[in-house]
């Protein structure tokens, strides 16, 4: 699977300065970060409504144009595939695989790592007004 998608990324790098009128993926990127971002976002809905409603198929399908548009906002923020096989690993050390990291302050085992990565800000997409959580 991970060369599948290190295959698709180094597809997606060289894509990217082809011509826009030609190449989803150039067209994508002479688009900009939000248009990438939104193009997951609806891919990801579309993975979510299909797996609601049953078809195993669709989500198949679906999933694939999902990875696809992971791979071009990967790009697009200088992130490579060894990057998040390294976090996941990193994650494997701490719970196993199939757990995530929570997001409260719950203790997790130390883990030796070369460096202390800061919190990102989160920011909202484009057009979107911040919703304040109680």
């Amino acid at each position: 699977m991970s060369d599948s998608l290190e295959r698709l990324y180094l597809a997606v790098l060289a894509a990217r300065d082809l011509d826009p009128a030609t190449s989803r993926t150039a067209r994508l990127f002479q688009r900009g970060p939000s248009q990438m971002a939104k193009k997951l976002a609806e891919e990801a809905i579309e993975v979510v409504i299909d797996a609601v409603n049953g078809d195993s198929e669709a989500v198949i399908r679906e999933s694939a144009d999902l990875l696809y548009n992971l791979t071009v906002l990967w790009a697009s923020a200088g992130v490579r595939p060894e990057d998040v096989w390294r976090e996941m690993s990193r994650r494997e050390d701490m719970l196993g695989i199939a757990e995530k990291l929570p997001k409260s302050s719950m203790k997790l085992p130390k883990v030796a790592s070369p460096r202390v990565a800061a919190r990102r800000p989160i920011v909202a997409l484009e057009g979107r007004a911040a919703r304040k959580r109680h």
